[in-house]
C-alpha cells in the first residue's frame, strides 16, 4: 500500500480533480488535509451527545453513498475515515481540537 504523502500541498490540491495523487494510507491519515472533502464533511462531523452523533453519522454515511454513486473513490474513502474516527472517540477528540487550531500535540497536522 502506498503511504500517505504529507509533502503535497493539500490546501491547494483538489483531489477531486486529481485523484491520482491520493494514497489511502493507514487508518485516518489525511482526513483533515484532503480537499475539497475536508471542507465538505467536517461541518457535519459532531458527536457531543448520542443524538448529534446519530444525526452526524447518518449525514456522513449518506455523503459516503453519494460519493460511491458518483464514482468518487477519494470522497467515499474520506467519508469512511470520518465515520471510523467516531469509533475512536479519544483520538477523534484530539483530531477535532487540532482541526480547530487549539494547541494540541498531534504529529500529523502542521500548524502555521
Amino acid at each position: 500500500m502506498r503511504k500517505f504523502d504529507y509533502s503535497l500541498d493539500y490546501k491547494n490540491l483538489d483531489l477531486r480533480a486529481n485523484p491520482e495523487h491520493y494514497a489511502i494510507g493507514k487508518g485516518e491519515q489525511g482526513v483533515l488535509t484532503v480537499e475539497p472533502y475536508k471542507s465538505e464533511i467536517l461541518p457535519f462531523w459532531r458527536f457531543k451527545n448520542p443524538q448529534l452523533a446519530t444525526e452526524s453519522s447518518e449525514k456522513i454515511y449518506n455523503m459516503f453513498l453519494d460519493y460511491i454513486e458518483q464514482g468518487d473513490f477519494v470522497g467515499a474513502d474520506m467519508a469512511r475515515k470520518f465515520l471510523q474516527m467516531v469509533l475512536r472517540v479519544p483520538a477523534a477528540t484530539q483530531t477535532i481540537r487540532a482541526a480547530r487550531n487549539i494547541s494540541v500535540r498531534y504529529p500529523i497536522i502542521k500548524r502555521e
